[in-house]
């Protein structure tokens, strides 16, 4: 049967991490909806075309490119035992549209686990991230800071933030954030899906959360993923 999640959370609650080490762990593939978009546009596919036209009109790519984009990827075989899902649903229409597809394939989500943290925590996490100019390695004020402010441990170079990286870059994605994605937690909590974990433990400790929910919801887990657990 497998395990089908969905990870919830806003900007900066740390998804991403989180996704890859329960993927590991499950031995289920980690689907991200931004690598996803990477994909269809490289290889130049008729969903990454129609993504295109969009992203250079500056329009946002309709669901059903996207929701096309996600239904190719989880009917993929590695997928026949379960997936987790970050980045889609990012709203209440892909949520249904989700539903649908997983219901005509004889499935359902079996956790939509929502890691929650802070406005604040958030917008400090997204924030400290700084780039080197001359060899690209990547610092954060928080949980890597480079020894000498602004200059990189490895080269030397200049560190900065790319445009896409400032607070105000940031303060906007968690107010589309809130506008379009957090009713999905309200969403998820009346299907009796949503769990709720707090985001603002150590790496270690949300990930030992998310474990513990998975093999609460997923009973059906193979021995393999059971061992990895």
């Amino acid at each position: 049967m497998g395990c089908r999640i969905v990870l919830l959370g806003m900007p900066g609650a740390g998804k991403g991490t989180q996704a890859e080490q329960l993927a590991q762990a499950l031995g289920v593939p980690h689907v991200a909806s931004g690598d996803l978009f990477r994909e269809h546009l490289d290889k130049g596919t008729e969903l990454g075309r129609q993504a295109r036209a969009y992203m250079e009109r500056g329009d946002l790519v309709p669901d059903e490119v996207t929701i096309g984009m996600v239904a190719e990827r989880i009917a993929r075989p590695d997928c026949a035992n379960g997936f987790i899902l970050d980045g889609f649903p990012r709203t209440v229409a892909q949520a249904e549209a989700l539903e649908r597809l997983l219901k005509g394939n004889g499935t359902a989500l079996d956790v939509v686990a929502f890691i929650r943290v802070r406005e604040e925590v958030a917008l400090a996490r997204l924030a400290g991230r700084w780039t080197c100019r001359n060899c690209g390695a990547v610092y954060h004020t928080l949980f890597n800071p480079p020894r000498q402010a602004g200059v990189c441990d490895a080269c030397g170079g200049e560190l900065y933030q790319r445009p896409d990286e400032t607070e105000e870059a940031h303060r906007r994605r968690l107010q589309v954030y809130q506008q379009q994605t957090a009713p999905l937690v309200d969403y998820y909590r009346r299907a009796g899906l949503l769990v709720e974990i707090d985001g603002e433990q150590s790496i270690e400790d949300v990930q030992a959360d998310l474990r513990a929910v998975v093999e609460s919801a997923c009973g059906s887990l193979t021995a393999e993923s059971a061992e990895r657990l």
